[in-house]
Order: C-alpha cells, then sequence, then structure tokens
C-alpha cells in the first residue's frame, strides 16, 4: 500500500488524515464496490461523510484492509474476518481464535489430501482396466458406462470434500 497523504477536513482545519474512497482504493487497490460491500458487511466501520455525503475514511482503514487482505490470504473467510475483527472491537484478543481456525483448516486438508490419494487411485485403476479391455460400445462412451468407480460422487465434490 501507497504511503498516507495528509489533506484537510472540511472544517478547513488539518487533523487526521482524511480519505475518500476513491483515495482509499487506490492506495490499497481494492475496487470502491468492494470498499462499499465490506462496509455494509461489517468489515469496516461505516465512515464520517461530508455535507456532500462523500464518505471521508481515516487512516486506520489502510491498516484494516492490510488485515482482511491478509487473512484472506491466509484462507479465512470474510465471515470468519468479520468474527475475529468484531472480537478485538469487544476488547478481546482473537489470537486463540485464529489459532483454532487454522488448526481445524489443517485437519480439513489433511481429510482431503487422504480422499484426493483414494480418488487418484481408484481413477488409476479404472485407466488400467480400460488400457487392459480396450474401447466399449454404448450409447455415449462404453468405458464411463461400463464403469463403477467404489464412490459414486462426482469428481468437483470429491476434490471439495463436500456430498451433496
Amino acid at each position: 500500500m501507497k504511503p498516507i497523504k495528509s489533506r484537510q477536513q472540511t472544517n478547513g482545519q488539518v487533523g487526521e488524515v482524511c480519505l475518500k474512497i476513491g483515495e482509499v482504493s487506490q492506495q490499497t487497490g481494492i475496487g470502491i464496490e468492494t470498499l462499499r460491500f465490506y462496509e455494509r458487511s461489517g468489515l469496516l466501520d461505516r465512515p464520517e461523510r461530508t455535507e456532500g455525503g462523500y464518505r471521508l475514511y481515516d487512516a486506520s482503514v489502510l491498516e484494516r484492509l492490510r488485515f482482511i487482505r491478509q487473512a484472506q490470504v491466509l484462507g479465512f473467510s470474510l465471515d470468519e474476518i468479520r468474527h475475529l475483527i468484531t472480537e478485538r472491537k469487544s476488547g478481546n484478543r482473537p489470537c486463540a481464535s485464529v489459532r483454532e481456525i487454522v488448526q481445524k483448516r489443517l485437519t480439513e486438508l489433511d481429510e482431503r489430501m487422504a480422499q484426493m490419494r483414494r480418488y487418484r487411485r481408484e481413477l488409476a485403476t479404472t485407466l488400467a482396466e480400460w488400457d487392459a479391455t480396450g474401447d466399449k460400445d454404448g450409447m455415449i462412451c462404453g468405458l464411463i458406462e461400463g464403469t463403477s468407480i467404489a464412490s459414486a460422487q462426482p469428481i468437483e465434490q470429491k476434490l471439495r470434500g463436500r456430498k451433496k
């Protein structure tokens, strides 16, 4: 993020750094609509407004946006990020929650990886069977129609680890 440039507040006195939404967007690389969404969803505090209705953010918004971006990079959902922000605003330190979420993610990731290894073995076995038997006739493709994989869950669901 670029350095903050100070501006005079609307009352003519130099004070806390005030940034309009476009300036925040430009300095962070986050789109204006995304900033508005973050505000509506409680990730950002509602900023003060000028008489003309322009949002005026103080410099702390840049740190909040940096936190949101970093948490997203670590895989936190916006709901989880909002919960962490709320926890901190309540005077609590959310680091224990962060550790808990990351530990849960690691467990889920290990389970998905094991599931993907099983699925890979199933596909490799199926391909070997196809190689041994050759192409088969069918309505569309006899290879697929004649296959019975142990788990009949579509690949997208397997990779996400979800059942539909």
